[in-house]
């Protein structure tokens, strides 16, 4: 974040959207929050519009239903504007690159003010799976590649951090061991998970006891997630039983989901 180059891991965690055109109204319907303010999905479904070069019809219903608790730092806003971009674009059978939807969709989130550094990486991260690293200032994807899997376990608090207004005055004071956290991702991104999530949480205050608690338990790595408040945890798979078991209802099991495609930096819409 202080920075510009931004690092995600996929996770196995899914948004589902589904777009009709029907009635006389324009209608969001945010199943796993409905108080969710849906400006930014209207957004993604003009842009698609546009992009399609057709006018947006006068009615139309579009359902979103997601795994991914809404503004914890968990890339909900990234993958619903990835999700609704593709139901419209799916149900025109409109074709469109994977990179070029991904910025699209990146574009929606700045428009809506709920990023703060434009979240490409964390498009990325959703839509494409595996681990990606990005200049977040230029949109550039600098690294993808696959993981392997992992059991990922990913502790929520009830609060939520809203993007708009986020200050980020401590954030930039950080930007040298931030830096150094980049320079361990490429080999090592776990640990440079645990060093970002630590230089995160001390910047913000935000509490970080439950990472540590990972870290006590054997994971891989562990940290607050993007601007917080959840913290996320990985460790070999079958080995996170015991911290869930102290977790409790709090949180979510999941796993790490590799790319089915990997993308080229140099070209971006390429394949190795």
């Amino acid at each position: 974040m202080p920075c510009g180059i931004g690092a995600t891991i996929g996770v196995d965690l899914v948004t589902d959207s589904v777009f009709d055109v029907e009635g006389s109204e324009r209608e969001v319907i945010i199943r796993n929050d409905p108080s969710e303010d849906d400006g930014m999905t209207r957004l993604c479904v003009s842009a698609a519009y546009s992009r399609m070069g057709i006018p947006e019809p006068q009615g139309w219903r579009l359902e979103i239903s997601s795994q991914i608790p809404v503004s914890r730092g968990l890339k909900s806003s990234s993958s619903a504007c990835n999700s609704v971009l593709s139901a419209i674009f799916d149900e025109y059978d409109f074709k469109i690159g994977t990179m070029d939807m991904i910025r699209m969709g990146v574009a929606c989130a700045r428009a809506a003010g709920v990023t703060v550094t434009g979240s490409f990486d964390d498009a990325c991260g959703c839509h494409l799976g595996g681990f990606v690293m990005t200049d977040n200032t230029r949109d550039r994807l600098m690294l993808h590649r696959n993981l392997g899997s992992y059991d990922v376990v990913i502790c929520v608090p009830d609060g939520k951090i809203r993007k708009k207004g986020l200050r980020t005055d401590n954030l930039k004071a950080c930007a040298q061991t931030i830096r150094d956290a980049i320079s361990v991702s490429e080999t090592d991104p776990f640990s440079a998970m645990t060093i970002n999530g630590r230089t995160i949480a001390s910047a913000s205050g935000i509490d970080d006891s439950w990472a540590e608690c990972a870290l006590r338990h054997d994971a891989l790595g562990a940290g607050v997630s993007g601007s917080g408040p959840a913290v996320a945890a990985v460790f070999r798979r079958g080995t996170a039983k015991e911290f869930i078991g102290v977790c409790g209802s709090g949180c979510i099991s999941t796993r790490t989901r590799d790319a089915e495609v990997l993308m080229r930096p140099d070209a971006e819409e390429g394949r190795e």
